[in-house]
């Protein structure tokens, strides 16, 4: 796990710039509110506003994330009003805030904006709860937040826009369907039905702490589709959390909310958040779990007793989530694998095409941006064939198979690389081989996605090591021909076509 988080590959080093802007512009957030004259629970509003800002909104564009990060204050603003004008009715807040749940996961449907406006809505209900926020603190929590989504603005797209530099990142939109069939739907349902589990039993545990559970929950559901996927994230953010309240106990505890060092180490964790989201999302909850220990730390509520609670209501919040995947219509692993492994594949016949036509001489070919985008469907392929690579999953067979297929797409992704390397080699020429050659891959993918039981072709001898574009088509060749016995094994635990 370690090395997973310190030696993953990070182009350009986006990840380093992402966690470093963060805390820059988390920062300056509660610097700016402490400036504006309010107090701790405004400058807490205003710092997380600024982490959600920097945190969940991933549009494709720069302009499209400068206006899903404008339409914040919308959702966030009659959210937490709501939040605070029921603070003194327990039913009509517990009512409302599943209605915040279920509307969130549901906005996803809309793409990344939806669900950047989902998170920030649920997130500014959690924070009322979190903070006991009632109606006398709303203009104080108004002004945060809006303070600190502004300097959260400047900085990201004025101070420190590095997008500016790079290509856009594709986002493949989720599984479609329609009705109960769409994902976005069943996982609304799912998550508004776990979320009223955790927040019956989390008040069971907890009157005044349930709303951990109802987080649990929810964070569990976030990038998440399928049920394998949802159990998985449910382990990992419940040993994460067992890591964090360790972590907690020996940091946040002496510290006793003494400003400066907590300030020191509140950095840190903001910058472990963002560094390690994308590569473990266990490193990525203990950050989280010994924030929040450092949090109530500066609110003088903090003791071991809170961090064993908090324990205990994410515990609550995991099982809700399980039970709700389990049994709420279910969306089964191999549904969401065998679709994203397809439109993985379809995709390096793409970008076998763009680099073709651009080794033809064609101006308009742009196989660089099909590479960005099959990286990214190859991320979505690795999300949701975790479940099957889990060291618990008890059925090695299957767990075998599903590393040969992310060996052999990262076989086919890295074979592609090196085609668009030479593509874009402006002295490179076309060789008369390069048809044939991608007419090849094209039925390899086909008999692959198809719905034919043909086999995809075994390539012939490798071509010379002078010829490097028909060296990486001849990789590509093989990779596919061998993708096709992982994916076309009958078992009574399919990934594709089976």
């Amino acid at each position: 796990m370690l090395k997973r988080v310190f030696v993953a590959p990070d182009p350009g080093r986006t990840r380093l710039r992402f966690a470093a802007r963060a805390v820059l512009g988390i920062g300056l957030a509660v610097v700016v509110c402490g400036q504006a004259g309010h107090s701790l629970l405004g400058a807490v509003t205003g710092g997380l506003a600024a982490l959600l800002a920097l945190f969940t909104v991933t549009d494709a564009t720069v302009r499209g994330q400068a206006v899903t990060t404008a339409l914040l204050p919308l959702v966030g603003l009659p959210v937490l009003a709501a939040a605070a004008e029921l603070h003194d009715q327990p039913l009509a807040r517990d009512l409302t805030f599943l209605a915040v749940v279920g509307a969130g996961v549901y906005a996803r449907r809309w793409g990344p904006r939806g669900h950047s406006l989902g998170v920030f809505a649920f997130m500014t209900y959690f924070v009322a709860q979190f903070l006991q926020a009632t109606p006398s603190h709303l203009p104080e929590l108004y002004a945060s937040l809006l303070l600190s989504l502004l300097t959260a603005f400047a900085v990201r797209f004025g101070l420190w826009c590095y997008e500016r530099r790079v290509p856009a990142a594709p986002v493949p939109a989720a599984p479609g369907g329609t009705g109960l069939a769409r994902v976005t739907t069943r996982q609304a349902v799912q998550a508004t039905a776990g979320a009223g589990f955790a927040l019956v039993v989390g008040q069971l545990v907890s009157g005044e702490r349930w709303y951990w559970a109802v987080g649990a929950t929810w964070w569990v559901f976030v990038n998440t589709t399928s049920r394998g996927e949802t159990l998985v994230r449910g382990f990992r953010r419940v040993l994460g959390t067992v890591l964090g309240i360790g972590l907690g106990l020996v940091v946040a505890i002496p510290l006793d909310g003494a400003l400066l060092p907590t300030a020191v180490i509140l950095a840190v964790c903001v910058f472990g958040i963002f560094y390690t989201a994308a590569v473990s999302y266990t490193w990525m909850m203990l950050c989280v779990t010994l924030l929040a220990g450092l949090l109530y730390g500066l609110l003088g509520v903090l003791d071991p007793a809170l961090l064993a609670l908090r324990l205990a209501e994410t515990g609550v919040g995991a099982l809700g989530a399980v039970l709700a995947v389990l049994f709420v219509l279910p969306v089964t692993t191999h549904a969401v694998t065998d679709a994203w492994i397809q439109r993985a594949l379809r995709c390096v016949h793409a970008a076998t095409a763009e680099a073709a036509a651009r080794l033809a001489g064609s101006p308009t070919a742009d196989p660089a941006s099909r590479v960005a985008e099959l990286e990214t469907l190859l991320g979505r392929v690795r999300l949701s064939i975790a479940p099957l690579v889990h060291p618990l999953n008890p059925m090695p067979a299957r767990k075998r198979r599903a590393r040969r297929v992310l060996a052999l797409l990262d076989d086919c992704a890295r074979e592609i690389r090196g085609l668009v390397a030479v593509a874009a080699d402006p002295v490179a020429s076309h060789d008369a081989r390069l048809a044939a050659a991608c007419w090849r891959v094209e039925a390899a993918v086909e008999a692959l996605t198809g719905n034919t039981a043909d086999e995809p072709a075994r390539p012939a001898e490798s071509p010379a090591a002078a010829e490097p574009a028909l060296a990486h088509l001849h990789g590509l060749e093989r990779a596919l021909a061998e993708l096709a016995t992982p994916l076309r094994t009958p078992s009574g635990s399919p990934l594709v076509g089976a």
